[in-house]
């Protein structure tokens, strides 16, 4: 993590200033003075989210003289969705995850993955509510995530409206579907929603799916680990399109 580490206020108010992508912003808890208001200033012009935090977590994540302020870049280049979908090749069907509240990095890693061996053209998280790329998901992905497109977008419903009026299809993975994942048609252009490691896809989201699959299991426990529900999800998207 210390790798992607900005610390100090004029430092990290120049990285703002300079469009680096940051994905965490911290600030001391009731820090004050001209300068870090002048931050704060910043940071609301550039609609950028800032976590106030004792001193003591901003001592643990570096040593150096922060000045009560801490960001942690992004440890890769985001994209827009215009970016992803303009990218996939005229001779290939689009299929893009999206993620409903996946928190855990390891998780992600694994489902970015998942999605590149599979041939997935991009992968789409919130800004709010999601794991962040960082070194650890990066690892967990064994460098998916330098290869595989990824889109940080304010609103998954309006995001999934977007890609709905593109012709997508968007399908659900949810084990309290009647429907079995091989019961769907995965070769049309496809989105994948993979929901929250404890409560799955919200309400909101579920409602906007085209599809809701679900994985069929025979042994006692309910459900897969998500990272392991979205490789069966999408190897079957492979074994569709594979056949055509």
């Amino acid at each position: 993590m210390n790798d992607n580490l900005i610390f100090g206020i004029r430092p990290v108010a120049e990285a703002i200033e300079a469009g680096r992508q940051i994905e965490r912003l911290y600030i001391r808890k009731g820090a004050d003075g001209q300068l870090m208001q002048e931050l704060k200033d910043l940071c609301a012009r550039h609609r950028m989210r800032y976590q106030e935090v004792p001193v003591e977590k901003l001592n643990r994540l570096t040593r150096g003289n922060h000045q009560g302020v801490v960001a942690q870049t992004a440890a890769i280049a985001y994209v827009e969705l215009a970016d992803i979908l303009e990218r996939v090749p005229d001779d290939e069907t689009p299929l893009i995850v999206l993620f409903d509240g996946v928190t855990d990095v390891r998780n992600f890693g694994a489902i970015a993955r998942s999605a590149e061996c599979a041939g997935a053209h991009g992968l789409i998280a919130p800004l709010k509510n999601s794991a962040p790329v960082n070194a650890e998901a990066i690892r967990s992905s064994a460098g998916a995530l330098a290869a595989i497109p990824v889109c940080r977008v304010g609103s998954v419903r309006n995001t999934l409206k977007a890609l709905q009026a593109e012709g997508f299809q968007v399908v659900a993975a949810t084990e309290k579907s009647r429907k079995l994942l091989y019961d769907a048609d995965f070769r049309k252009p496809t989105v994948i929603v993979m929901g929250a490691e404890d409560t799955g896809i919200s309400k909101e989201v579920l409602k906007l799916c085209d599809e809701q699959l679900a994985i069929p299991l025979i042994g006692h426990i309910e459900s897969l680990n998500v990272s392991a529900a979205a490789a069966v999800m999408l190897f079957e998207v492979v074994r569709q399109r594979i056949g055509e």
